[in-house]
């Protein structure tokens, strides 16, 4: 009963950790600006 307690407490804490990473990526499902983040430049092709 307990290891199945501390599952679901390591469960939750895995999923608000995920939903805070998603909003500080800016690849969050909620939200007015969600999805319009563009990715960084990675590398330069000039040489």
């Amino acid at each position: 009963m307990d290891d199945t307690h501390q599952f679901v407490e390591k469960l939750h804490e895995t999923q608000k950790k995920d939903k805070q990473n998603k909003r500080r990526q800016g690849r969050g499902d909620s939200g007015e600006n969600a999805g319009q983040k563009l990715p960084g430049k990675q590398h330069s092709t000039n040489k």
